[in-house]
């Protein structure tokens, strides 16, 4: 499969000299960079860093003698492990300092994804919220075993435990995160629907139109980065959240525009201010009703939402 992202020197930086063919281990890194992509974007939550690691990730494998490589694509994706596993725990100090709730980058996706019900569950904003709970290896071994189904010696080796101690791990963080986990797969239609609902009820301004599509409990969690402004902590309960959309994105102008998006494999709002992206505000739906809202706007996190990003299992 081709790769959407940018093109990077990495994927292109080591040429045969005849036709310019790519040699085995330009091509094997090019075959799986989707894949090795949305492993470490699962893992941190980060575009930005997740392409830190894939560069990481090429580095050490144009170094690897690939006659001594049994399955090139485990061992793309436990260099790629190890890689992401570092930088999230340096990715948990800088999270210590950050200004207000933190949210991860949004991706704007194609409808594939949304069509893969797991994959679009991994990397919905609840689950990756989720993930943000659970210790580094932790998040490592559940994201390899429960959405790439890794068998857990080769999890073992990427996480540099025994299979039994990956066992264990992994039966913790399935407990943890079933405890925690949005509250289950909603049907397509479903979900289409109410957000249909909320996105005409905030284009209009109409509060009775938010407050009949919103959960009671709704949450609404703004991430503006001590950059832009945005609510410094989560807004619980559908009065305020309906009453702070309606003051804050309802009635578009002449100089706004408010458009639908797939952001994170789930239907979104994109909001724009004399043309410029401004705020992405992914949806949440669970029994027909809206109960998260996830609003970005720190403009160091949008980069991603000016082209389709490709994620694979």
């Amino acid at each position: 499969m081709k790769s959407e992202h940018s093109e990077h020197p990495r994927d292109t930086a080591v040429r045969s000299a005849g036709g310019g063919r790519t040699d085995p281990a330009t091509e094997a890194f090019v075959a799986h960079r989707n894949l090795l992509f949305t492993v470490a974007y699962e893992m941190l939550g980060s575009a930005a860093d997740a392409e830190d690691v894939l560069q990481e990730t090429w580095l050490r494998w144009a170094g690897v003698d690939l006659g001594t490589v049994r399955d090139r694509r485990a061992y793309l994706v436990r260099i790629t492990t190890r890689q992401a596993l570092g930088r999230l725990r340096a990715l948990g100090r800088r999270k210590e300092s950050y200004v207000g709730s933190w949210l991860p980058e949004p991706l704007l996706t194609s409808p594939d994804v949304a069509e893969d019900v797991e994959l679009a569950d991994s990397v919905s904003m609840a689950m990756l919220l989720v993930l943000e709970t659970l210790t580094p290896t932790e998040r490592a071994v559940f994201v390899l075993r429960e959405v790439f189904d890794l068998g857990y010696d080769e999890i073992a080796g990427a996480v540099d435990r025994s299979p039994a101690a990956v066992r264990q791990i992994a039966h913790r963080a399935r407990a943890h995160v079933a405890a925690r986990r949005p509250r289950g797969v909603v049907s397509p239609a479903e979900t289409r629907d109410a957000f249909e609902a909320f996105r005409r009820a905030v284009e209009t301004g109409d509060l009775q139109g938010l407050l009949d599509v919103l959960a009671p409990d709704v949450v609404l969690v703004g991430d503006g980065g001590g950059v832009r402004q945005a609510v410094p902590r989560p807004v619980v309960g559908a009065g305020k959240v309906a009453r702070l959309l309606v003051a804050g994105l309802g009635r578009t102008t002449a100089e706004t525009s408010l458009r639908p998006a797939e952001v994170n494999g789930h239907p979104a709002l994109v909001f724009r201010l004399d043309g410029a992206l401004d705020t992405v505000v992914a949806v949440r739906v669970d029994d027909g009703l809206v109960t998260g809202l996830y609003a970005v706007r720190n403009p160091g996190k949008l980069s991603h939402m000016q082209r389709e990003t490709v994620l694979c299992r």
